[in-house]
Parts: C-alpha cells; sequence; structure tokens
C-alpha cells in the first residue's frame, strides 16, 4: 500500500533509515533486527511496521533512496554544457567523493552483495548505473571522443575503476585524501576513454610534475 507522509512522517522514515544503515554496517544484515533498528532511531516498533513491512522491504528502500542520492550527486557534479566524456570524468570523480562520504553504507554492500537474497536489489542499482555510463558513453563515441567497440566493455571500465579504487580507499589501501583521489580517478578512466590523461577542455587547470 502506498502511503501518505507528512513532513514529520518522511523525518521519521529517514530515522529508521539512517538507523538501519549505521547497525547493517556494524554488525551485518542478518544479525540486526527490527527492535534494534527502532531503538536507535528512538521511535516504538509499530511505526516501523507503518512504513516498512518487513525488514527485507527497509533494506530496499535504503539501497533504492542511496541509489538516487548517488545519481543527484553525479548530475549535480556534471556540466551540462561538457562533451559527453568530461560528463563520465565528472560522474566518476562525484561517484568516488559519494562513497568515501558513505562509507558505512558501501562497506555493507561488500558484505551484503553475496547474499542471494540481496542480489537482485543492489544489482538493479547496479544496472541503472551502468545504464546511466552507457548513455554517455554512446554519445561521446557518435562526437569521436571515444573509439569504436562495444560500449559495454568501456562501461564495465568505468565502473569497475570507480568501484576498485574507492573499495581500496575504503579498506585502507589507499592512504592518499579524497580530494587528492577523486581527481585521479577521473584521469585515469579519461585516459583509458580517450588515451589522454586530462581531457584538453577540462575546467580545472591540472599539472603533473614532468
Amino acid at each position: 500500500m502506498t502511503r501518505a507522509h507528512t513532513e514529520h512522517g518522511i523525518e521519521r522514515k529517514q530515522q529508521l533509515l539512517d538507523a538501519a544503515e549505521r547497525l547493517f554496517a556494524a554488525r551485518g544484515y542478518a544479525a540486526t533486527r527490527i527492535s534494534d533498528i527502532c531503538a536507535a532511531a528512538g521511535v516504538a516498533k509499530g511505526l516501523f511496521y507503518w512504513y516498512f513491512p518487513t525488514k527485507e522491504s527497509l533494506f530496499e528502500e535504503l539501497v533504492r533512496t542511496m541509489r538516487l542520492a548517488l545519481r543527484r550527486a553525479q548530475a549535480a557534479a556534471m556540466d551540462p554544457q561538457a562533451d559527453a566524456a568530461m560528463r563520465i570524468r565528472q560522474g566518476a570523480e562525484a561517484s568516488v567523493r559519494f562513497m568515501a562520504e558513505h562509507q558505512p553504507y558501501f562497506a555493507l554492500l561488500d558484505v551484503e552483495r553475496t547474499d542471494d537474497t540481496m542480489a537482485a536489489v543492489l544489482q538493479e542499482g547496479s544496472d541503472v548505473y551502468a545504464a546511466d555510463v552507457r548513455k554517455l558513453v554512446v554519445e561521446a563515441q557518435e562526437h569521436g571522443l571515444v573509439a569504436d567497440g562495444d560500449p559495454a566493455f568501456y562501461t564495465v571500465g568505468v565502473m569497475g575503476a570507480v568501484s576498485s579504487f574507492s573499495h581500496a580507499h575504503r579498506r585502507g589501501r589507499l592512504t592518499m585524501s579524497i580530494d587528492e583521489l577523486a581527481p585521479l580517478v577521473g584521469d585515469w578512466v579519461t585516459q583509458a576513454l580517450t588515451g589522454r590523461a586530462v581531457p584538453q577542455d577540462s575546467a580545472r587547470d591540472v599539472r603533473r610534475p614532468g
């Protein structure tokens, strides 16, 4: 059933999602009970069921909420006047920053991705991200910015770079600041797609030694 929520109700719902995110990351999904989430959010258990019929439905809502927030961060970072290759770069950098800002959530996904119960909703998020990147790759190819080839190949490369570098930073294998890492991932993605480390029309003035 679709429920209409007041502004206060939306805030309560977000409190539950925020509490669940913290607890899932700290304890794991299976070990976190609905009563734990309610206690952490400071709401009665009955209120939980007003918003979510099950713990699984809350997890699905959490994933979709974060996916929407990520897409908004990517969109906000992209210059609509820039070419497609630049927008891919800007989206990649924004994604790295977003993943660093929400480290507990993405650490949770590292674990729960192996759970068959959660795989479908997580795959849904990956598919949406892939479709967004692929659309930009195709546009870049149409304008001669990216070589001809299977767009899916380039899409996997962009997503893999963002995910792998973010994971390494999250696990402490990369100790640089996120302000250093994000542009470097942007360089990596741009070089892989276009053959040059920094787009000539980049709005940033980036200089490397030598």
